[in-house]
């Protein structure tokens, strides 16, 4: 195999794997209503189903990264694949929400020990700009492809077999991607003695979980103030300890001096973002097509999977387009678009906010809303990865990538956790169930469709409609947010783009 093949064959590899990664962030949206039911959670512990696992990898993406720069990425890469093997086993077969949340946990370590490694190996074979431009593309493409594409999966799975093929499909893949990046991937000739600091990622960790704890506390009914505030003090220690010990590491995770330049700034902004959105959307539209439509897993997958057929061809484009124009109008022009697109998906959808005439039985009018938003999220994921990796010099290319990869995860986290919350507490103030209605149903709309089995058709259907009326409070105030913050996000990286650029300084102990 000659050398160019090879590396395009090695892209097709660490996509598979980021693409595994990525879809294991949404498949469970759409698998969350039956595996709610079949393992008796509630809601906090669905939240945590959720959140474990992109909270745990942001914890660790920082450190894997340093980790990678000093045992090497192939070996980083295929370790994780290992990992991530079998936590997906593990994740098929839990018996009890407490387990699967501790193997959502151990799939993001395997998850955060193969991320930076696929967009280093990207960094280290590409050595021509405009192939390694369009790589990066296709690279962050997949990335929210792979969000776009777990609804439609795990409904598609749902179709035949229990909740817990949602994880097992990862093995297959797995063993594959093992094969061929053992054959593919350059080999780790050097490494480095950069020591790996494993407090600091717990410090990042513990400033992560307690910031969503915050959230979650805060937005539950009969939200103690005392532990909001117990865990606001646990973040805020872990992320100041973090940053302290970073200025006096010889070696940090993070050099800070990353987060100074603009253009590398604008990309973790409009990164993050983009996840947020992304995360955002199709967590709460895949739960309305389910709970409030009467759709099946898999039509409402299908829908929400519009997501990433509009995001896939734009992502790949703008990987041919960066190299010319920048990342300036990318970026900028991205974000507004996802917003307009999230927007429309708003107004398009039927019966939520009936602001154009469509009929409530087609949710397909959702489609050409949510294709919109997913051209603009590819236009600026990709983007924001050609200005994080360009402009972050080689001898950092493992800490960028992680930088880079934190901001999707916090991103991903914080579109579950706090819009997740949000709809969950704008359910639980708004609803106004008729008199006589069983309690639990004003915990969340899975609970009062439960209830509603056993009441008679006129009050079943009297406390769907409260159900699904405080539901769609939730659902429009979600999306507003939503769209807000990505229009913010392109004012935000327009002003941070129009700063004029250095090059990030390299300390003295860095290698020229």
């Amino acid at each position: 195999m000659n050398g160019s093949a090879r590396r395009w064959w090695l892209l097709v590899t660490v996509s598979a794997g980021l693409l595994l990664i990525s879809l294991d962030m949404s498949v469970l949206y759409t698998a969350l209503p039956r595996l709610t039911e079949d393992l008796g959670a509630d809601a906090s512990q669905k939240l945590w189903i959720i959140n474990a696992y992109p909270l745990v990898m942001a914890g660790l993406l920082l450190g894997a990264g340093t980790l990678g720069d000093r045992v090497g990425h192939k070996r980083m890469f295929l370790t994780g694949l290992v990992l991530f093997g079998a936590a997906s086993a593990l994740a098929a077969f839990a018996a009890t929400p407490a387990l699967l949340i501790g193997a959502r946990a151990f799939l993001a370590v395997g998850a955060a020990a193969m991320m930076p490694a696929t967009l280093s190996l990207i960094r280290v074979t590409f050595d021509d700009e405009r192939e390694r431009t369009m790589a990066i593309g296709v690279w962050g493409s997949m990335s929210v492809v792979g969000t776009a594409l777990g609804p439609i999966v795990g409904g598609l799975l749902l179709e035949y077999f229990w909740w817990g093929s949602v994880f097992l499909i990862n093995v297959p893949v797995v063993l594959l991607a093992l094969v061929a990046g053992a054959v593919l991937a350059p080999g780790d000739t050097h490494g480095s003695d950069k020591p790996w600091d494993l407090v600091a990622s717990l410090l990042v960790m513990a400033g992560l979980v307690g910031l969503v704890y915050a959230v979650k506390e805060a937005t539950r009914p009969g939200a103690q103030p005392l532990y909001v505030v117990a865990a606001l003090l646990v973040s805020a220690a872990g992320f100041t300890l973090f940053v302290l010990r970073q200025r006096r590491q010889t070696h940090p995770l993070l050099d800070l001096a990353l987060l100074r330049h603009p253009h590398i700034l604008s990309g973790i902004v409009a990164a993050a973002l983009a996840m947020f959105g992304t995360a955002g959307v199709q967590l709460v539209l895949a739960q309305r097509l389910q709970l409030v439509v009467g759709l099946t897993p898999l039509h409402a997958g299908v829908l929400v999977a519009a997501f990433a057929l509009g995001c896939l061809p734009a992502g790949v484009a703008a990987g041919s387009l960066a190299w010319r124009t920048g990342p300036r109008p990318l970026i900028i022009g991205g974000l507004l678009t996802a917003a307009a697109g999230v927007l429309l998906t708003l107004l398009l959808t039927p019966g939520a906010l009936p602001v154009l005439d469509v009929h409530p039985d087609h949710p397909v009018w959702v489609v050409p809303g949510l294709l919109v938003a997913g051209a603009g999220t590819g236009l600026a994921m990709t983007a924001a990865s050609a200005a994080i990796m360009g402009n972050a010099p080689a001898h950092r290319a493992g800490m960028a990538a992680s930088v880079e990869e934190v901001s999707y995860e916090l991103g991903s986290l914080f579109g579950v956790a706090v819009l997740g919350s949000a709809l969950t507490s704008l359910y639980t103030n708004t609803v106004r169930l008729p008199e006589g209605s069983p309690a639990v149903a004003k915990d969340s709309l899975d609970q009062a469709l439960t209830a509603s089995g056993g009441l008679p058709e006129d009050r079943a259907r009297g406390l769907l409609d409260a159900a699904h009326s405080a539901f769609d409070n939730g659902y429009v105030a979600v999306l507003l947010v939503v769209t807000a913050a990505l229009a913010i996000g392109g004012a935000v990286t327009a002003r941070l783009l129009a700063r004029p650029t250095a090059a990030v300084e390299q300390p003295e102990h860095a290698p020229r």
